[in-house]
């Protein structure tokens, strides 16, 4: 529900349909009757339709279609940590979409500027899991996408982004560390970690202190501990 109405209200224009059910509730009435003014295709469905359409039964009574979402270039984005001393995050080879689904939501709710995503399977766009999990925080940064992270952060920082990685054998705690404006943190496969050729782009390297009793965190959950940190920095 959330997903659906944020995208209805960040960019109308590249909403398709809107198909809802008897129980979706006054919100959802009101941007469908905002969708039909507009003159775009709406329909009351069951339940059962709805789920057909969306592929999944956690629809929450909407359903939004829309077309693809528009991408940043690097450059673009580049250009938007410079004026403002912005921070982004970048991910490296995550590719769960309901782990790019929480780590978006997480990124808007904190005021991250935009979010880069490297090389993704099986596909290069947004998957719509990633969007309803995202509970509307997709449409509130910018996303930029590259099949070559590790060039994209090398020219970065040319413009003098700094980079930070997160990496679980890392000297400096995360907490406690002031990251710099304008700058980019990398979060790296979860099993694997970032790539080397990434790796080698940090300008620094943190890691969240656990109690050792298991390796690692769920890399949406790590997201949010360094996103807390990144945007007191």
């Amino acid at each position: 529900m959330r997903a659906g109405l944020a995208v209805l209200a960040a960019r109308p224009e590249d909403v398709v349909q809107v198909a809802c059910s008897s129980r979706s509730g006054p919100e959802a009435f009101a941007a469908l009757r905002d969708a039909e003014e507009r003159g775009t295709p709406c329909a009351e469905l069951s339940d059962r339709e709805l789920e057909q359409l969306a592929s999944t039964p956690h629809h929450e009574g909407l359903v939004v279609t829309t077309r693809p979402r528009p991408w940043a270039t690097p450059r673009q984005l580049t250009e938007v940590l410079v004026s403002n001393r912005g921070v982004a995050l970048a991910l490296d080879r995550v590719r769960n979409p309901y782990n790019i689904g929480a780590i978006l939501r997480t990124a808007a709710f904190f005021g991250v500027d935009a979010v880069i995503l490297g090389a993704m399977a099986p596909s290069p766009d947004l998957a719509p899991n990633a969007v309803r999990v995202a509970e509307g925080g997709a449409e509130r940064v910018i996303l930029c996408r590259t099949p070559d992270l590790g060039e994209t952060l090398a020219r970065m920082k040319t413009r003098g982004v700094k980079v930070v990685g997160a990496d679980a054998h890392a000297q400096e705690d995360a907490l406690g560390y002031r990251f710099p404006r304008p700058s980019v943190l990398v979060l790296g496969h979860e099993r694997e970690g970032m790539t080397a050729r990434v790796a080698a782009q940090c300008d620094a390297l943190v890691r969240i202190a656990g109690s050792g009793a298991v390796e690692s965190l769920n890399v949406s959950v790590a997201a949010g501990v360094l996103i807390g940190q990144l945007v007191r920095g």
